[in-house]
């Protein structure tokens, strides 16, 4: 238990105090680099379930959607292990809504943390249920990216600019949409 706790903190310290919120969503091999040396390994097991037991308090389970939901977006970018925590983190991230661990939280970054599996869910459902919660418990920006997301999904069904990693095949109305200022994020 002394070590999950030390894990735990390790991994909710390096986001929330040692990066900057610049470095949570930029491009940046160097961080990427990092995050792969210091989290791989931990990363994996999330993915694999060996974490699951995180999921019975709040600071774990956060920190268990870090390691399923952004972790792996920058340890992998640009391939499809990018989002291969993706529906653990939903889950995850739904029962933080329902648990009240969500309205608990008194920090607008850890709030948003516990959303972004929401945001990143190519469900239109899950985006209309996350914009309020966005709109309420995250920053007029990160709203304003909740928005945006939405859009694309209520459009397109999908994320577009997935499709490539995917394994899927764009519609000529994806391929021109990626072709716009703004259309990958």
């Amino acid at each position: 238990m002394a070590g999950q706790r030390h894990q735990v903190s390790e991994v909710l310290d390096f986001w929330f105090v040692q990066s900057r919120p610049r470095q949570w969503f930029a491009k940046d091999a160097a961080f990427d680099a990092l995050l792969r040396e210091r989290f791989l390994g931990l990363t994996r097991r999330a993915i694999a379930g060996e974490l699951d037991d995180w999921n019975a308090e709040p600071s774990r389970g956060l920190a268990l959607v870090l390691l399923l939901d952004q972790f792996p977006r920058q340890i992998w970018r640009d391939t499809a292990m990018a989002f291969a925590g993706d529906p653990q983190a939903l889950a995850l991230s739904l029962q933080a809504v329902e648990r009240g661990w969500l309205e608990a939280e008194a920090e607008q970054a850890r709030r948003q943390f516990w959303l972004m599996p929401l945001m990143h869910s190519e469900d239109l459902a899950v985006q209309e249920t996350a914009l309020p919660l966005f709109e309420r418990f995250s920053e007029s920006r990160t709203a304003d990216f909740a928005r945006r997301h939405i859009d694309v999904i209520a459009r397109f069904g999908r994320f577009p600019h997935r499709n490539a990693l995917l394994g899927r095949v764009s519609s000529a109305e994806e391929l021109a949409f990626l072709q716009t200022p703004g259309s990958r994020f």
